[in-house]
């Protein structure tokens, strides 16, 4: 029986999982601490930051996908691939991104997607910050996740 690539290595969005799948993950557990603080209907911007190597390389390596789709609530391994060009293409033709799938917010990527190309974390040299903003500006949530050697879990 023969396999193929996806059989092997699952349905990617990038060339590698620790910019990928972690960023996904961790965009994901961000909108859901959202939900879960009450603070989903009060979000009107997120901001995220993205250090290290995700920062020197991530958009070549789909991290600013992932987070996209990670912030919309997707997971990585129930993600349709058929869905990804829309998703992301929707995102940027509107301006806007559903957290979880159901709260709009606007969302430029020039402006709410950054890539701090020589900055590392101090903590950790790879990882991201995500900040959460209402109306008038005042943060309501801000969370760092860091890499650890697992490749399944970001550090909070």
């Amino acid at each position: 029986m023969a396999a193929s690539t996806f059989d092997l290595f699952g349905t990617r969005i990038g060339l590698s999982g620790s910019h990928t799948a972690k960023p996904m993950r961790a965009a994901r557990l961000f909108a859901l601490a959202l939900h879960d603080d009450g603070l989903l209907d009060r979000t009107v911007c997120v901001k995220c930051e993205l250090y290290g190597s995700l920062g020197a390389t991530g958009r070549g390596h789909g991290s600013d996908k992932a987070v996209l789709l990670g912030l919309e609530g997707e997971e990585a391994d129930r993600l349709d691939p058929a869905a990804i060009a829309p998703r992301l293409r929707h995102i940027h033709d509107k301006r806007e991104l559903r957290l979880l799938g159901t709260r709009r917010i606007a969302f430029d990527k020039r402006h709410h997607l950054v890539f701090p190309r020589r900055e590392t974390l101090p903590s950790h040299p790879d990882g991201m910050r995500l900040s959460a903003f209402d109306p008038a500006g005042w943060l309501l949530l801000d969370k760092t996740y860091l890499w650890n050697e697992d490749p399944g879990e970001p550090l909070r």
